[in-house]
């Protein structure tokens, strides 16, 4: 699908439409985009990066939305239109999958793109199709253990590291981004439908953490 001058570049797959599995990964910036279109099904996910932090789109009008870069480019890759124009019909992915990058800032980002379909396509939250994965935000690499074991906090990893000096050590290693994790376990992890960790997010769920956070973010 082309895409006008100046939005984010999405690297599409071959199939299509509701029932077909087709799926959307949204990540952080170019170097995670390759590194997920390395590893990916071409003939049913697709990748859209973004650049930068997403606009927070709870407190933007239409027409600011619809002008800004990951925003217009979704709202195209997606097929559906938004807001009051929206029409599921027209939806090319079975499923959105918000894959950010193992920290602070892919966590901030993942909550403002879940503004954004809250507020601009809640039909998609409604009907089950938008989820979170969770990547591995570090390793632990055992003397004699043939794969490393994964963590999927800060506070998990560093009571893995803990427990792994007392029974005599091992090499803990935090990812930066999704670049930094090797492919076979960016794909096992991230990528793969029968082994990736997964979240579905309702519509509630965004309700609680947007009372949480507070929509100023």
């Amino acid at each position: 699908m082309p895409l006008p001058h100046g939005r984010a570049k999405l690297d599409d797959c071959r199939r299509h439409g509701p029932g077909s599995g087709a799926e959307l990964f949204v990540v952080e910036g170019d170097s995670a985009a390759a590194a997920v279109s390395g590893v990916r099904d071409p003939a049913f996910q697709a990748v859209l990066p973004m650049q930068g932090k997403p606009l927070n789109a709870l407190r933007a009008g239409a027409a600011k939305v619809q002008s800004h870069s990951l925003f217009a480019a979704l709202i195209d890759a997606l097929g559906t239109g938004f807001d009051s124009r929206f029409d599921a019909a027209g939806l090319r992915y079975d499923r959105i999958l918000l894959l950010m990058d193992p920290d602070a800032d892919g966590i901030h980002c993942g909550v403002l793109m879940l503004m954004f379909f809250h507020r601009w396509m809640r039909p998609l939250l409604d009907a089950g199709r938008i989820e979170v994965v969770r990547p591995p935000w570090g390793e632990i690499r055992v003397a004699g253990e043939a794969s490393p074991r994964h963590a999927g906090s800060e506070a998990e990893l560093q009571a893995m590291a803990a427990r792994c000096a007392a029974q005599g050590g091992g090499v803990a290693r935090r990812f930066r981004g999704l670049a930094a994790i090797d492919t076979r376990t960016l794909q096992a992890t991230c990528v793969v439908p029968a082994t990736r960790r997964t979240e579905t997010v309702t519509a509630p769920a965004v309700e609680a953490m947007i009372e949480m956070l507070g929509a100023g973010m």
